[in-house]
């Protein structure tokens, strides 16, 4: 908004008592008021008729006895320098133009600023406001819906039509952890439809975070896949290392043995036997051809 004030640098008047013309129409100047300009002095009709600008509002004359304003190249009469919308004075009020439109700042407010969502009052240029989501609201009206202090430039989390403060949010909403029990804030994992921290879902056994790593689970406990074979899983007649299945890893069970399907050989000729026909010999197992030489 602007405030106008009267133009500067009004040419001088003054009353001649010498012979003295007016530039213009030549006419005696004796014992009448005159305007001294660079090039000479005028009568004052013609000043008028050639220096004075023109209204833009009323589209008359300004004359020299006249307060003249302006704005933008645009020039006025006092008394038309006004409101466009509730003809207001704004010779000496801030005011603000809209297109060609002149409004004072309670019109302008009223007509094109924002309304506070929630008090429904006007959002007044230069006010603090928060803007979120297409609506506005003034800073002291933007509140946590849980405790009703002012949210201000602190983070906030919406839920349908409500904000709430993330210590709020938190308290209210927020799934826990099954282990450490606090508030789940940003992604965790879920195990056994369970929130867990990241950091906090971890191996049974070794305490290795299990967050994006195979794991398997022994009476419902994670583990992981190094601490589940050494525990829990078969080991292999052959290699003596566990068979945990994962992988792909397929393997063969014979009576109370279990071999890797990679380890089940003649343990003559080391032909795998794997979907062939094979003969126990005490701890060893062999192929047909190495029995047949027996």
């Amino acid at each position: 908004s602007t405030v106008l004030s009267a133009g500067e640098g009004t040419p001088q008047t003054g009353t001649m008592t010498e012979c003295f013309d007016c530039d213009n129409c030549k006419e005696s100047l004796y014992g009448r008021k005159y305007i001294q300009m660079d090039n000479g002095p005028y009568c004052i009709p013609c000043y008028d008729a050639h220096f004075a600008n023109t209204c833009d509002e009323c589209k008359e004359l300004i004359g020299h006895d006249c307060r003249e304003l302006y704005y933008e190249d645009r020039h006025y009469h006092e008394h038309c320098f006004r409101c466009f919308r509730c003809d207001r004075s704004l010779a000496d009020e801030p005011f603000t133009c809209q297109g060609e439109e002149l409004l004072c700042n309670d019109c302008y407010c009223s007509e094109f600023s924002s309304k506070c969502i929630a008090c429904e009052k006007t959002v007044m240029p230069g006010s603090r406001k928060l803007e979120y989501n297409g609506q506005t609201w003034h800073e002291h009206c933007f509140i946590c819906s849980s405790c009703q202090q002012p949210i201000g430039s602190r983070s906030f989390i919406p839920d349908n039509k409500d904000y709430y403060c993330v210590p709020c949010y938190e308290s209210k909403f927020a799934p826990r952890c099954t282990r450490c029990k606090k508030t789940l804030t940003k992604g965790g994992v879920t195990y056994r439809d369970e929130p867990w921290h990241k950091e906090c879902f971890v191996c049974t056994g070794c305490k290795t975070p299990l967050a994006g790593q195979q794991f398997t689970s022994q009476d419902d406990n994670p583990y992981c896949i190094k601490c589940f074979g050494n525990l829990y899983a078969k080991k292999c007649s052959a290699c003596t290392k566990p068979i945990t299945g994962f992988g792909g890893g397929k393997y063969v069970s014979f009576e109370d043995r279990h071999w890797h399907h990679n380890c089940f050989n003649c343990a003559r000729c080391n032909t795998s036997l794997v979907g062939k026909g094979f003969i126990p010999d005490n701890d060893e197992i062999l192929c047909r051809d190495c029995t047949s030489d027996l």
